[in-house]
């Protein structure tokens, strides 16, 4: 189990626009019905065994995530972590 908990970011309200990872976060919620908050969850516990890679490929076979949502889901928590 992590440490702690990535809690994912609030979209602003401003009109303004998130960048980097994060910036894909509404397009995940919208793709696969989920919040986002779920894909992060699942990352950063499987960071705990895993590389950044393994855990991308982890979210692409078995949850469907395509390259891109996954890589920034993963680097998201990473950052986090560090």
């Amino acid at each position: 189990m992590p440490e702690f908990r990535v809690v994912a970011p609030t979209q602003p309200t401003d009109g303004s626009t998130v960048k980097g990872p994060a910036s894909y976060f509404p397009s995940i919620e919208r793709t696969y019905g989920r919040p986002v908050q779920d894909w992060l969850d699942l990352a950063n516990e499987r960071l705990d065994d895993e590389t950044h890679m393994q855990v991308v490929a982890w979210l692409k076979t078995e949850h469907g995530l395509g390259h891109g949502h996954a890589n920034a889901v993963v680097a998201y928590v990473k950052a986090a972590r560090a």
